[in-house]
């Protein structure tokens, strides 16, 4: 794969990330994420953007539009792989949104070995956490591996 492939998907994880994230806390629709990511413009309202040569979107759609419509999945999935007491709902926004776009990726994208979904999302977590989140991100993600990639053990 070439350089540019690669950082073409890692705009669009992080874009996705983003997208999970301004849904959730404005009530953004995947139809304005979507047109944003498109339009250079994610997240909204900042000025942080990127070209949309610079993001892979048809990774990107996958991510938001399945993350969105398989959530109660990933959820299970990975709150089953929470400590004991703790509940997705207390994690912060942020990481929630790592976890489902990871997810996502798992279950949707089985031609991207396991290993390079879960350093992305890894890599995206450092970027926004300087504490134990990165660590906890690798961990439940590499659980959720086995639930959402069930034949794909050790890639």
């Amino acid at each position: 794969m070439k350089a540019g492939e690669i950082a073409a998907r890692s705009a669009a994880r992080l874009g996705a990330v983003q997208a999970l994230y301004q849904m959730e806390v404005s009530g953004a629709t995947t139809a304005d994420v979507i047109a944003d990511f498109t339009a250079g413009k994610l997240p909204r309202e900042t000025e942080a953007s990127y070209t949309e040569s610079e993001g892979d979107l048809d990774l990107f759609k996958v991510l938001v539009e399945k993350a969105v419509d398989r959530q109660a999945t990933y959820d299970r999935a990975i709150a089953r792989n929470l400590s004991r007491g703790w509940r997705l709902e207390r994690i912060d926004a942020v990481a929630r949104a790592i976890l489902r776009t990871g997810a996502a990726e798992l279950e949707q994208r089985k031609d991207i070995p396991t290993a390079v979904v879960i350093d992305e999302y890894v890599e995206i977590a450092k970027a926004f956490f300087e504490g134990p989140e990165p660590g906890f991100i690798n961990a439940a993600l590499d659980a959720c591996a086995h639930d959402l990639r069930p034949a794909d053990e050790g890639a």
